[in-house]
């Protein structure tokens, strides 16, 4: 392999990726639009859940306890109701996530000494906001009964429970999700611009001429590599940048292991991309391939939106060909936990194979020769 021919076919690629709109879009608009839009839109931290109340009680205690609820900063009252039946009908329409339900007899117990019951009635379509909003009300009533059965007297309880979280302590979704999301933005981006890149030059007529010089195909390949990887770099630190100043994310490992990883990483991933345009010869079909290749295995099976521990064995196994994954534990383990290669290593291990597929995949998909 020539040095001076590998850098006269980087130099060609940037000419050409310089002249295209659409890909100078894609490399430098696109991850900023992807990483904003995301950042904001999706995140796993609930607030504010509505609530409705039906108060058959309509006592002081009663009224303590919807307090209570409203003052936790998880529950707001949207509704008082006079009726049982219209909590089917909050429910049904969505104004409400959760009614609570105080019966008549509520404080009547209490100052009895027996244990009174409520009932918190959940909107289970979004399991999720379900589950979460459940544990919240269970929190709440149980600290409640706590402080009416001590009734302001100063006692030690046997046992106190003092969690820590670690990494990310104030357990803010967003200090997981941006992350992630340079992975998923990345896996993306690196295979819908290489994507172009082969199929340009058949659609554009060009490929005669680079057929008829005497450039090896590996020179080719790696040639168009070069411009991408610096474009993939740029990208990662704007990304990283943006992260750690807009949405606050703390950055706590080395900024070289993560550069390192992040070139083998788009090795791979550029390396698909030049495979899948090598393949298809069509920019439109080589982008919608590349998309569907790289987009739903890296938001679904890389553990972004979902925990790979609780999927079928069967998505298990096939989540260890995403590449997305490894990048995905490089990505948080630098940024939230400070890890270095010790820990790392077998990512590493995996996006070098990664790597090598890619480039042998595009350097064997690639063929000086016009049908």
């Amino acid at each position: 392999m020539s040095i001076i021919r590998l850098l006269a076919m980087s130099r060609k690629e940037f000419i050409q990726l310089r002249r295209d709109a659409r890909s100078l879009y894609l490399a430098f608009i696109l991850p900023l639009v992807l990483l904003l839009l995301f950042g904001y839109a999706i995140s796993f931290d609930i607030h504010d859940i509505e609530m409705a109340v039906l108060d058959e009680s309509r006592t002081q205690l009663s009224r303590e306890l919807v307090e209570v609820f409203e003052s936790s900063g998880y529950f707001s009252v949207v509704e008082y109701l006079a009726r049982y039946e219209e909590a089917d009908r909050v429910l049904g329409r969505g104004d409400a996530r959760l009614v609570l339900v105080i019966p008549p007899t509520f404080a009547t117990d209490l100052s009895a000494g027996r244990q009174a019951t409520v009932q918190a009635l959940l909107d289970g379509s979004d399991a999720n906001t379900a589950t979460i909003a459940q544990n919240y009300a269970d929190a709440i009533v149980m600290g409640y009964s706590q402080d009416l059965m001590l009734e302001g007297r100063d006692v030690t309880l046997p046992i106190a429970a003092e969690p820590r979280a670690w990494y990310n302590e104030t357990l803010e979704s967003r200090n997981m999700i941006v992350p992630g999301l340079v992975a998923v933005i990345m896996s993306i981006l690196a295979a819908m611009l290489t994507a172009l890149t082969i199929a340009r030059e058949w659609e554009r007529g060009t490929m005669e001429q680079l057929a008829a010089t005497p450039v090896h195909r590996l020179e080719v390949v790696v040639g168009k590599l070069i411009p991408y990887m610096g474009i993939g770099l740029f990208d990662v630190v704007i990304t990283t940048v943006v992260g750690l100043t807009v949405f606050g994310v703390p950055f706590r490992g080395s900024v070289l292991l993560l550069g390192i990883l992040t070139l083998l990483f788009l090795v791979g991933a550029l390396g698909l991309g030049i495979f899948i345009s090598a393949a298809l010869k069509s920019q439109v079909l080589a982008t919608q391939v590349a998309l569907m290749a790289t987009f739903l295995p890296a938001l679904l099976l890389s553990g972004f939106m979902f925990s790979i521990a609780s999927m079928p064995k069967v998505l298990q196994a096939a989540s260890y060909a995403v590449p997305a994954r490894y990048y995905m534990t490089v990505t948080k383990g630098i940024f939230l936990k400070g890890v270095g290669a010790s820990v790392l290593w077998v990512d590493a291990v995996a996006m070098v194979v990664f790597a090598f597929v890619g480039l042998s995949l595009a350097i064997r998909a690639f063929k000086k020769e016009i049908a």
